[in-house]
């Protein structure tokens, strides 16, 4: 995607009425070969800077390099969105402390070439829980504050389909651990493997909905429109319960 494309998109997506943006250039998808630093650089920063010169919405900045986090971050990024939980570059960790910006945390273990081949779990919510947690105390031990964190399961990131589908189903374990849950379920494979990811709106709707039901915080999505009318009518449906209750 060029950078003009790639800026027009995150444009439609604030009319839309997205929260924030997220820009990353390397694909974690399962296979993906990994790029140098500069290419991803260049992929990301111009966009950010354009962004940045049409709207204070906030960004996240999707890596898992240190130099990379410290240039967008610098360029007007807000927040880091770390595949790896600040684990594959030692410098990420400071500088998420010298910026004071909130980090995401993701469950995920390997990398893109190895990842699917780790998927065993005799309880898959508790185990991904339970590596959560580690990673949530190494970083807090290197100097992060519980304010700063923010977690996220890792839909599709090492499980299968059917542990994907037992996570969502367990997801009010991670709200228990007391930070904002960040979750990505749009277009995944593991929905409808047989739909092109574009074709897959209501399976990501569905998933959606039902993960802001149980708590979520934060939906990271494709399709801006309809996941803003699916959380209208969530919203109504809560505040109905509440009413009831």
């Amino acid at each position: 995607m060029s950078v003009s494309t790639a800026f027009e998109r995150a444009l439609q997506m604030i009319d839309d009425g997205a929260d924030w943006i997220d820009i990353g250039g390397e694909s974690t998808r399962p296979d993906a070969l990994p790029v140098t630093e500069k290419e991803e650089l260049g992929r990301v920063l111009p966009v950010i800077q354009k962004i940045r010169q049409h709207s204070k919405i906030p960004i996240s900045i999707d890596t898992t390099k240190a130099s990379v986090a410290k240039a967008a971050l610098e360029a007007g990024a807000n927040l880091i969105n770390d595949v790896s939980a600040l684990s594959l570059d030692s410098q990420m960790i400071e500088v998420a402390k010298k910026f004071q910006t909130k980090v995401i945390l993701m469950h995920r273990r390997g990398n893109p070439q190895t990842m699917q081949s780790l998927a065993s779990y005799k309880n898959v919510a508790t185990e991904v829980t339970q590596e959560l947690e580690q990673k949530v105390n190494e970083a807090l031990a290197k100097g992060i504050s519980a304010e700063q964190i923010w977690i996220d399961p890792g839909f599709g990131f090492s499980k299968t389909a059917e542990q994907n589908w037992e996570l969502l189903h367990r997801i009010k374990n991670f709200k228990k651990m007391g930070f904002p849950v960040v979750v990505g379920l749009s277009r995944k494979s593991f929905m409808e493997p047989k739909k092109n990811p574009k074709d897959r709106l209501l399976e990501s709707l569905v998933s959606g909905f039902y993960a802001a039901l149980q708590g979520v915080d934060i939906l990271r999505v494709h399709d801006v429109v309809e996941t803003r009318q699916m959380l209208n009518l969530a919203g109504k449906l809560l505040a109905f319960e509440q009413k009831l209750v």
